[in-house]
């Protein structure tokens, strides 16, 4: 279904989701004039388990575009909301507000140090009660990606990386975490110029990764992303093509990432958008897919895992 069908903005992008509570969800995105413009804002709808609410203004930085939020609920149950403000992605700088009541009320936002950006699409990933949060860096000269851990709820945060594409300057941006069934971590990322995603491994918590090198997976250089189910099986929403941001397909691993086999045709359309998907499992079981819609909407989808597991 679509989030909403009338909003106070022309264009919309980059969504993101969180379950507050079980049966609750609370999407977030940006929505103004035209992405990069200075009237775009942070806006948020709640889900009831049956409807969706009208969008609401949450996050702004007046006379500069705000981009990619990041909601995210912590073991310990803080809620963020984690967006950048800046006139581009090269000279951006990352906020972050939380909120105690399911995203009801935020509290004012915070600059984040230096250096850091916080997720730059994708959700964070706890381990062990380490949060380990996906981010990159896009420069005149070089893309690449990192990860923040933080061991204290977000309070403070530490930098590790870079992770790259050995030659390739401008390799490689905004990953998504998975923890495999040995424990490892495994990050796929948005590719330039490369046609596929990309991906590295970490064997000690996110604190230093692998180089990056293609997989066989299509990519346009569009958004990506993936979580990890209940039963271990890694399930990835991405523009399964080496050119635009049409079909958006899902696909399911069983193999720690290995191979995968697409199980879902998401979107499709010629000359269509549907693209920076972000997928959850909630309490249910269910995965929740949110994903932008031809720049005008937010699209909100449902699947059943236990639908794939037996089709495989």
């Amino acid at each position: 279904m679509l989030i909403f069908d009338k909003a106070p903005f022309p264009s919309c992008h980059a969504s993101t989701i969180v379950e507050t509570a079980p049966g609750k969800l609370l999407a977030a995105w940006f929505g103004g004039k035209a992405e990069g413009a200075r009237d775009v804002k942070i806006w948020q709808a709640e889900f009831d388990g049956k409807k969706w609410s009208a969008p609401v203004m949450v996050a702004e930085e007046p006379g500069f575009p705000t981009w990619n939020p990041v909601l995210y609920k912590s073991g310990k149950g803080t809620l963020f909301l984690f967006y950048k403000a800046g006139p581009s992605p090269m000279t951006w700088s990352g906020f972050v507000k939380r909120s105690a009541d399911g995203g009801k009320k935020w509290s004012k936002p915070e600059l984040l140090p230096a250096g850091l950006l916080g997720p730059i699409k994708n959700k964070p990933i706890e381990v062990k009660g380490v949060i380990l949060s996906p981010t990159s860096v896009e420069s005149h000269r070089a893309w690449c990606c990192w990860v923040e851990r933080s061991t204290n709820d977000g309070k403070t945060w530490t930098r590790h990386g870079p992770i790259q594409v050995p030659g390739k300057p401008h390799g490689v941006i905004q990953p998504t975490l998975l923890v495999t069934s040995k424990g490892t971590l495994l990050a796929l990322m948005r590719s330039r110029g490369m046609g596929v995603i990309c991906e590295a491994e970490s064997t000690d918590g996110g604190l230093s990764w692998s180089d990056a090198r293609p997989t066989k997976l299509l990519n346009p250089g569009s958004g990506i992303d993936a979580v990890r189910a209940s039963d271990g099986a890694f399930y990835l929403a991405f523009n399964d093509t080496s050119l635009g941001r049409s079909p958006l397909n899902l696909a399911r691993s069983a193999d720690d990432g290995k191979s995968w086999k697409v199980i879902e045709t998401v979107d499709e359309m010629l000359l269509g958008e549907f693209s920076y998907p972000a997928i959850i499992q909630a309490t249910d079981g269910k995965l929740h897919l949110v994903y932008t819609y031809n720049r005008r909407h937010i699209k909100h989808l449902v699947f059943d895992p236990k639908k794939y597991a037996k089709d495989i």
